[in-house]
């Protein structure tokens, strides 16, 4: 019976460990992954410097700034449709 006990202690152990390490492991891995997109961002709500005459977050004066970026998620910049065009990976 105390064998009988402790397998099933050993095994329960073992489960639990191995379901927190896949737990960490599938958080690490659902950490959204983000790029720089340029001209997607509406006037002031662009994530860091757009251009010259800028200093950070906040600072674009016009909807859709050729020269400001927003974070988005990786892989979606291109997709994203605006008044202007498309999301762009480098300044344009």
């Amino acid at each position: 019976m105390n064998i009988r006990n402790l397998g099933t202690a050993a095994f329960t152990l073992a489960a639990l460990a191995s379901g927190v390490a896949m737990a960490q492991d599938k958080a690490v891995s659902t950490k959204s992954k983000v790029e720089k997109c340029y001209g997607v961002s509406l006037a002031a709500q662009n994530d860091c410097k757009a251009g010259e005459g800028t200093r950070c977050a906040g600072t674009s004066k016009t909807d859709y700034q050729a020269n400001a970026w927003k974070n988005v998620p990786a892989g979606t910049c291109t997709a994203i449709k605006t008044p202007k065009g498309k999301g762009s990976l480098t300044i344009s």
